[in-house]
């Protein structure tokens, strides 16, 4: 089959005109680069967990999502390697731009904030404390940058890239989206601080979800019993990797292999999320 492209993460394959075939490997990437060791049952997380959310917000806006049943893909990917990381979806026309809304002050918005009072051009109100709740999410996109670093865009930037009826319609898709989400997973001991959607055009014509939604990888998710104002979260994603690289120097770079411990830890955080997102036990 047609692969037409290999990220940092998903294998895309072309199925035929109108779908393809995403495959989610174990990669791990942090700081831009692809680290050497893969997170054991990752893929299969990650998938799971974006067909939990696209079920979910179904009756806000329409999803890519065909089918993550293995019997419903072309006899070539009826095989163990791909079975429960792979969903076939509706090939989509993909809008240029990664839809982050945030509802709390953390990270790079952290640190823009603490320099001028804003985040990604928005003035927040002042007095802020790292990781407060911002009293409406914010929606701050980028480019969708093939190579490097994303560049975040203002809105109006947005509106001259596609046009302001779409970039209005982005705006407020993505943000209640998320309201509907980190309300649900506030009732089950999660805080979804911030997170990333992308979107495409189908052939009718329509504002389509694709790509993941509230993973682990395109989210910070914090355990809601540990949340307190004015420091940096413990959270079930991939920051552990990023926080364990930043602390030891290692150079992701160098292709020297994850220690064994660090990968269990990272695997048992995305298992914990799927658990407490979706009220079941992860059976590999």
């Amino acid at each position: 089959m047609k692969k037409l492209s290999s990220g940092k993460v998903r294998e895309i394959y072309e199925i035929d005109d109108d779908k393809l075939l995403l495959v989610v490997s174990n990669r791990i990437s942090a700081f831009d680069y692809i680290l050497p060791t893969p997170v054991p049952n990752k893929g299969k997380i990650l998938n799971q967990i974006s067909k939990f959310w696209f079920d979910y917000i179904k009756d806000i806006i329409p999803n890519h999502m065909i089918s993550t049943d293995i019997n419903d893909f072309p006899a070539e990917f009826q095989t163990p390697e791909f079975e429960g990381r792979s969903m076939l979806v509706k090939k989509l026309k993909m809008i240029p731009v990664e839809c982050i809304v945030r509802g709390y002050i953390t990270g790079s918005g952290w640190k823009s904030y603490q320099k001028d009072g804003s985040v990604c051009g928005i003035t927040l109100p002042a007095g802020l404390q790292e990781s407060e709740k911002l009293p409406e999410p914010i929606f701050t996109p980028t480019t969708k940058a093939q190579e490097g670093h994303d560049e975040n865009i203002s809105f109006d930037e947005v509106c001259n890239l596609i046009g302001k009826d779409l970039a209005e319609e982005l705006r407020s898709k993505t943000i209640e989206i998320y309201k509907k989400c980190a309300d649900y997973a506030l009732t089950k001991g999660v805080i979804i601080a911030d997170t990333k959607f992308e979107f495409g055009i189908n052939e009718e014509g329509k504002l389509v979800i694709g790509d993941e939604a509230l993973t682990p990888d395109s989210s910070r998710f914090w355990p809601a019993s540990d949340y307190e104002v004015g420091r940096s979260q413990k959270s079930f994603d991939k920051q552990y990797m990023r926080d364990w690289i930043k602390s030891t120097g290692y150079d992701p770079q160098a292709g020297t292999p994850i220690p064994e411990d660090v990968i269990k830890t990272t695997a048992n955080k995305y298992k914990e999320a799927y658990k407490l997102l979706t009220g079941k036990d992860f059976n590999a």
